[in-house]
């Protein structure tokens, strides 16, 4: 594998940014670990972190280098601050920079595939909340996408009315039902005609985001979404994220073929 820590400008942002990006290589003389890489463009994960973090806290904290050799699976992960994610109502519009920008300038640096069926997105707390958002408003883009411990209710959390949430989504009363409302994009998503990205999202039962999590689970399944749901005893910490990582990386729906 190769990891490159990649420092470029965002347009959209108007300043300096990071990225980690793991490359898949195909090796057979590394002490403990083989590394494979399929022949042309590679499946791409985008590994999203959570508020308090940044674009190096998965390798910091996780074996995510480890976990996808052998899978020939590339991993992007960015730098988004305490955006949520979200073209902010005072703030910056990270939300075009994740979606459109990121994309297009990791294929412009590295040889990633832009097709649906190797596009996948997965985050931890703020980080799940982005990935279902990613997955949910561009179903045509992403097969498949993973939260860990999302904060998927933001309009119940937002509902606090603190000067964070305000900077980030504006008027809380008008955050249900929106674009940044993971239950309305679900409601959107199955109602079309479209294709269905797959789900996954676990949380532990200790989590403080726990209640928020079952309630997305039991709305996503009476819509009929196509979602894995598991939880087992766990709180928001980083012995829960590195195991259920690697379970998310089972269940992507990935060509086993290299």
């Amino acid at each position: 594998m190769a990891l490159i820590h990649c420092d470029f400008f965002s347009e959209v942002l108007g300043l300096s940014c990071s990225m980690y990006v793991i490359l898949p290589q195909s090796t057979h003389n590394q002490i403990g670990l083989t590394g494979a890489a399929r022949d042309g463009k590679h499946p791409t994960l985008y590994l999203l972190h959570g508020m308090s973090d940044d674009h190096t806290i998965w390798v910091r904290r996780t074996s995510i280098e480890r976990y996808v050799a052998p899978l020939g699976l590339a991993v992007v992960m960015p730098a988004v601050h305490r955006s949520f994610y979200t073209d902010m109502a005072h703030g910056l519009k990270y939300w075009t920079f994740i979606s459109e920008e990121l994309p297009a300038i990791a294929r412009s640096f590295f040889p990633l595939s832009a097709a649906r069926e190797d596009n996948f997105v997965a985050g931890l707390s703020m980080g799940g909340y982005g990935a279902f958002k990613l997955a949910l408003r561009h179903p045509d883009r992403f097969a498949a996408a993973a939260s860990l411990s999302g904060a998927l209710d933001v309009a119940a959390r937002a509902a606090a009315g603190t000067e964070e949430w305000r900077n980030i989504f504006g008027d809380p009363s008008r955050v249900r039902g929106s674009d940044d409302d993971l239950f309305a994009l679900a409601e959107r998503v199955a109602k079309s005609d479209g294709p269905k990205p797959l789900l996954y999202q676990c949380c532990g039962t200790e989590d403080f985001l726990y209640a928020d999590n079952r309630r997305f689970m039991a709305h996503a399944r009476e819509l009929g979404l196509p979602l894995t749901y598991e939880e087992e005893p766990g709180s928001h910490e980083w012995g829960y994220w590195d195991l259920k990582i690697q379970r998310v990386l089972e269940w992507l729906p990935l060509r086993r073929d290299v």
